[in-house]
């Protein structure tokens, strides 16, 4: 997620507190929870409406400006926090006409001093009186969330689905070897369990009971229809990067050149941030993926608590799995000999925290290849056939010599 500059939020949301409507959202599953006034002075008016009933919320709005007095084309300048809705209310608002502001919900301050009553009504008016101390100029209230485009969203779709399969077929994979562990055994799991199954026996050389085995044969079908689901998402993957002239293909493209980035890596990297997101520098971008320092300072007390994991844990938990690969594959670059230098010689728990540290050097020097064209120092590239068909077109085997 993206903060909003001041100019973006002058644009999205029209208007001063004079003569503006200013309307949170609290966006729940069978209800949204209203709260709507025109300035700090004047008491809220709070209504309830079914959720993603937007009549209502139509309504409700004309009937807020009648009840405080505005023209019937007075501006609206709405919010509400990201999270299960996504974004269509948003874009829903937008083509009415109305100022709206996604909010970060993360970024939102809480008094730690005594314990938070919480329910709708009041999470509704907190939120209310931050979008009236944003629109009197007061800086750095919250953090905006920029949405992103239709189709950006709906590129992120195949690996998102992706990996919550393989997730999917580890969980079917552990519970029939912990069914089967229950009874002192074990199996290969594979296309011929259900086969191998009827040769298995107890410790007292009986067959395994009906009901057990018919679950482990379900169990075995869901499997194969899941690992059959991911196949067919990764050939369709691998058939967008070869045949595609799409931008971001061609950002994917560019990234398998480098050893140690592969399809999948490759993929979440560009659909997640590089392919459509507007990265200002280097900060912002380790802060989206949520691989910010956290110090602690206070007195003579000081201490780091870690990175932030604020961010983008999909990408996280990429980038650390591929640090890992860009120490094995890409050994002379630069990036792996700092991390020689610095973490190499430490106990292993110095190691886990270098590698971190290398992940977010990495997706600065990522960001910085496919946006400036900056190869990162010592790298070396390969052919993206090769890694999508693997193998290198003939044409191109001449061409094979690695570039530093």
């Amino acid at each position: 997620m993206t903060a909003i500059t001041k100019a973006d939020c002058t644009t999205s949301c029209p208007g001063t507190a004079h003569g503006t409507l200013y309307v949170a959202l609290e966006l729940g599953w069978t209800k949204w929870t209203l709260a709507m006034t025109t300035s700090m002075t004047t008491p809220p008016r709070l209504r309830t409406i079914a959720a993603r009933d937007t009549a209502a919320l139509l309504e409700e709005l004309a009937r807020g400006k009648r009840r405080f007095g505005l023209a019937a084309d007075a501006p609206v300048a709405t919010c509400y926090e990201a999270g299960r809705d996504g974004f269509w209310l948003h874009r829903w608002l937008v083509a009415h006409g109305v100022g709206n502001r996604v909010v970060d919900s993360s970024s939102i301050e809480v008094d730690r001093r005594f314990r938070r009553a919480k329910s709708d009504g009041l999470d509704v008016g907190k939120l209310l009186v931050k979008l009236l101390r944003e629109a009197q100029g007061e800086p750095n209230v919250w953090r905006v969330v920029r949405p992103p485009r239709v189709a950006d969203e709906d590129g992120r779709q195949l690996h998102r689905e992706l990996l919550a399969l393989r997730t999917e077929s580890t969980r079917h994979v552990n519970r029939i070897k912990g069914l089967l562990a229950s009874l002192g055994l074990e199996a290969e799991i594979d296309e011929q369990l259900p086969e191998r199954l009827d040769g298995l026996r107890q410790w007292d050389g009986a067959p395994l009971p009906g009901e057990l085995r018919a679950r482990l044969v379900r169990e075995h079908a869901r499997w194969q229809l899941v690992a059959r689901q991911a196949q067919d998402l990764e050939n369709a993957r691998n058939r967008l990067i070869r045949r595609d002239d799409a931008p971001q293909v061609e950002l994917v493209r560019r990234l398998l050149e480098l050893r140690a980035i592969g399809v999948n890596s490759s993929w979440l990297f560009v659909r997640e941030f590089f392919g459509w997101r507007r990265i200002i520098n280097r900060r912002e971008l380790a802060a989206l993926a949520g691989l910010c320092p956290t110090p602690y300072t206070s007195g003579d007390l000081q201490h780091e608590q870690g990175i932030s994991k604020a961010g983008n844990r999909r990408m996280r938990m990429m980038l650390v799995e591929i640090a890992w690969g860009w120490l094995r594959w890409q050994p002379t670059s630069e990036l792996s000999r700092w991390y020689a230098r610095r973490f190499g010689s430490g106990n292993l728990r110095a190691r886990k925290v270098g590698i971190v540290a290398l992940a977010r050097k990495l997706l600065v020097a990522l960001w910085k290849y496919l946006d400036r064209g900056e190869l990162p120092a010592g790298a070396v590239l390969m052919t993206w056939q090769q890694k999508v068909n693997g193998r290198v077109p003939a044409a191109m085997r001449n061409e094979l010599q690695p570039a530093h």
